[in-house]
């Protein structure tokens, strides 16, 4: 029998899942913040206690595992590399094991190919893609001064903006302004402008799902910021099919993130798919529906050999356990 174990390692939670190569579920385990650019030393001991979580429930040794794949927040560049190799080495995984962008797991869990693309807009946007070679490409996943434009951390301040041009008379009138003040607490614009100019205040990232609120009304201003997010990751999708050749190839396009999945009603994903269908007709736009940590089992699979079998993607695609966890933390 092999074994298995996938390492979804994010900025607020870490997921350890361990399975038999049949995908039965042996182990799991949770840590806290597993990206090292925010805080190395916690990000270690986070991959620690997950993994070890994994391996104690499932009763098994790390050399005992086959394969274990780290998709870990912060692994864009080789300098993050550098640090991620002596980090999960001296954990004690010293041989069988990958490291990647946690991007690509979240691809991996949307599709039954080991190929694709995908998108995330959640706090932050990024994307990613791996072509039928096995070849794999980043791009964007920094922030707006490296040329990414919105997720949740940008788009605050997108609503924020729009109501004081609104009330300057700058912008057209907007329902974002009404939702932003009750939001916030606030009985007038300029009471609002005062105190965070007075106070030196940010804007909260929740603030981005007003948005949604408001193009719910068919607000103009509130339909404008979310199409041009979604334009922005319809370039993001080209720029990736077209530096892994993909224009000719069937595949999926994952999207993946808060503002995709659960806000989203098509006007983000719209202009997502006209890009995409223009540059790659043969692509499939998938919402992720299955757990990240998912996609890192199947890419240690992937990555011993093991051919996933359907019943293997049947059975995990109900996987649910960490999802009362994430409900806590939201």
């Amino acid at each position: 029998m092999a074994y298995y174990l996938g390492i979804d390692g994010g900025g607020t939670k870490t997921y350890a899942l361990l399975t038999d190569d049949f995908g039965n579920v042996l182990g799991k385990g949770v840590g806290g913040n597993g990206n090292h650019q925010i805080d190395r030393a916690l990000a270690a001991q986070s991959i620690r206690e997950a993994a070890e979580g994994a391996l104690n429930e499932a009763g098994l040794r790390i050399h005992e595992i086959s394969h274990t794949y780290f998709g870990l927040a912060g692994a864009d560049r080789e300098v993050d590399y550098r640090i991620l190799h002596p980090l999960v080495q001296g954990i004690g995984f010293t041989q069988n094991y990958s490291i990647n962008c946690d991007t690509i797991i979240g691809l991996r869990a949307g599709t039954n190919r080991p190929y694709g693309v995908a998108l995330i807009c959640g706090t932050g946007t990024n994307s990613a893609g791996r072509n039928p070679a096995g070849e794999h490409v980043q791009v964007g996943g920094f922030d707006y001064m490296y040329g990414d434009f919105g997720g949740g951390g940008s788009l605050n301040i997108e609503v924020f903006r729009s109501v004081i041009r609104s009330w300057d008379g700058r912008e057209q009138p907007t329902l974002l302004s009404p939702l932003l003040l009750n939001f916030l607490g606030y009985d007038s614009v300029s009471d609002m402008f005062d105190d965070f100019q007075d106070h030196g205040k940010h804007v909260p990232v929740h603030v981005a799902k007003l948005l949604f609120e408001a193009a719910a009304e068919d607000d103009a201003v509130a339909l404008e910021i979310l199409n041009r997010q979604g334009v922005e990751l319809g370039k993001s999708a080209a720029a990736v099919i077209h530096k892994l050749g993909m224009e000719k190839d069937a595949f999926d396009v994952i999207l993946a993130g808060s503002l995709l999945t659960r806000g989203d009603r098509g006007w983000i994903r719209s202009k997502i798919e006209q890009t995409v269908a223009t540059i790659a007709p043969n692509a499939t736009i998938v919402t992720l529906a299955t757990e990240p940590v998912v996609g890192a089992l199947w890419s240690a699979m992937d990555a011993a050999g093991h051919a996933v079998s359907q019943d293997v993607y049947d059975k995990m695609r109900a996987f649910r356990d960490f999802e009362h966890i994430k409900q806590t933390t939201r």
